[in-house]
């Protein structure tokens, strides 16, 4: 198993992350020896999903206002409805997103994650999946959509929902593992 010691990764969410998408990438990141840390829009506290109803509640590490991607070895975005589409909506979580995919860091977004992706304008030409409800979006944002368990495109990392958890987490471990890619930014 790829170690992760020494690597710093962050995880931006709002409310309405669905769980299993925050919390298995979450361990498996741990367990691989990184150090994970929740950043939001929130200032205490962001609150899960779980398929139909609200669920846990998980402490804010670093609100967006005051997280730095230079600080962090990768980005990843869990799914959920509700998450991706108050994040995309957010000038500084698109800047942020748009910094690691810009500096060719790892980047590692589930399920609905990839919404907050188009909307830096940086995916056109990338191969990628997503929840299948996105598959047009995704195309009309460029990407060439693929309906996989997981997609990986020079540091990228997407899957299509919490049944492609395991896959998700080994290739996202992987790449973190292998640092900075050329570029993440599509030209």
């Amino acid at each position: 198993m790829t170690s992760l010691a020494g690597k710093k990764i962050a995880i931006l969410t709002e409310n309405g992350f669905e769980e299993v998408e925050l919390t298995s990438p979450k361990k498996a990141l741990e367990d691989a020896g990184a150090e994970v840390k929740i950043v939001s829009p929130q200032k205490d506290k962001v609150k899960a999903w779980d398929k139909d109803h609200w669920s846990i509640e998980l402490t804010v590490d670093q609100q967006l206002d005051d997280a730095d991607s230079d600080d962090y070895d990768a980005l990843m975005l869990p799914g959920g409805v509700l998450n991706p589409d108050k994040l995309r909506t957010n000038r500084k979580a698109v800047e942020f997103a748009q910094q690691f995919m810009e500096s060719g860091k790892p980047v590692a977004a589930i399920c609905h994650g990839p919404q907050l992706l188009i909307e830096t304008r940086l995916i056109e030409g990338r191969n990628m999946t997503s929840y299948p409800s996105l598959k047009t979006d995704m195309e009309n944002a460029g990407v060439i959509w693929a309906d996989r368990e997981v997609v990986t495109d020079n540091g990228l990392v997407t899957s299509r929902s919490p049944k492609d958890l395991e896959a998700f987490n080994k290739k996202m471990i992987e790449e973190i593992g292998e640092g900075r890619h050329a570029t993440t930014a599509h030209n």
